[in-house]
């Protein structure tokens, strides 16, 4: 040991030096992965605008166009966005999953809709849908096969191993009870409101929607990164956020 230096101090500079070196290792196994670094940042940035958009754009839509011309328009408007959100997502050469199940959806509502000549029977079906989503995310996480994991590849290209892995399965787990709580809870606030006018239960739905959909796809995003990043099978490939 060379004299007036503490052992301290050289244990924490080969510590620092270490820690560097993993560090660059990580970033150059991810980046030859042909993936971003894992973070919050990066997940929020590629797929939070897109699912909110391809969650709630269509029902806004055809309000637009009910109050401006009638029902027809309103679903002839709403079908459009929903038509244009997956033409977007496979012109990027994506998943597009929530986009294929808004178009599918959208056209069935709007068969439905214009079947019973009601703008109220055309909201109250994805009100239904999104009180069997709920019930989805929380009989699959049960069965421990976590809904939430379906979408990850909408957010984030996750390899086959990694959602193959039990870290996988746990952060998703816990995510899709919190989902499947939000998806129930809103739906039966809107199957209460639909009982009053459109114009209210539009605004509640615009207040339950986007707002605590960014809230909780946040939440969701920054909990699984640091479930992960804490983790011992995947947590040397995430990047601090």
């Amino acid at each position: 040991m060379a004299d007036g230096v503490e052992p301290s101090a050289v244990s924490d500079d080969t510590e620092a030096r270490e820690a560097e070196g993993s560090a660059v290792a990580e970033s150059v196994v991810v980046e030859a992965a042909g993936l971003e670094p894992i973070d919050a940042r990066t997940i929020l940035r590629n797929g939070g605008p897109r699912f909110a958009a391809n969650a709630g754009f269509p029902v806004l839509f055809f309000y637009v166009g009910w109050k401006l011309s009638g029902l027809l328009a309103g679903v002839l408007l709403a079908t459009a966005v929903g038509v244009g959100a997956y033409l977007y997502e496979r012109h990027k050469e994506r998943p597009g999953m929530v986009a294929r199940l808004a178009l599918a959806f959208v056209i069935i509502q709007g068969v439905i809709g214009l079947a019973f000549g009601s703008a109220k029977v055309y909201l109250a079906q994805p009100v239904v849908l999104n009180l069997l989503l709920g019930l989805v995310f929380l009989v699959t996480t049960l069965r421990g096969k976590p809904f939430a994991g379906m979408f990850a590849e909408e957010l984030y290209p996750f390899p086959p191993e990694v959602k193959e892995s039990e870290t996988f399965k746990g952060a998703f787990g816990r995510v899709s009870i919190v989902w499947a709580v939000y998806f129930l809870l809103r739906s039966l606030i809107r199957l209460y409101m639909l009982k009053g006018s459109v114009d209210a239960f539009v605004v509640v739905n615009v207040i339950t929607g986007f707002p605590i959909i960014a809230a909780v796809l946040s939440w969701s995003v920054w909990y699984i990164s640091r479930f992960f990043r804490r983790s011992e099978e995947w947590g040397w490939a995430l990047a601090e956020s």
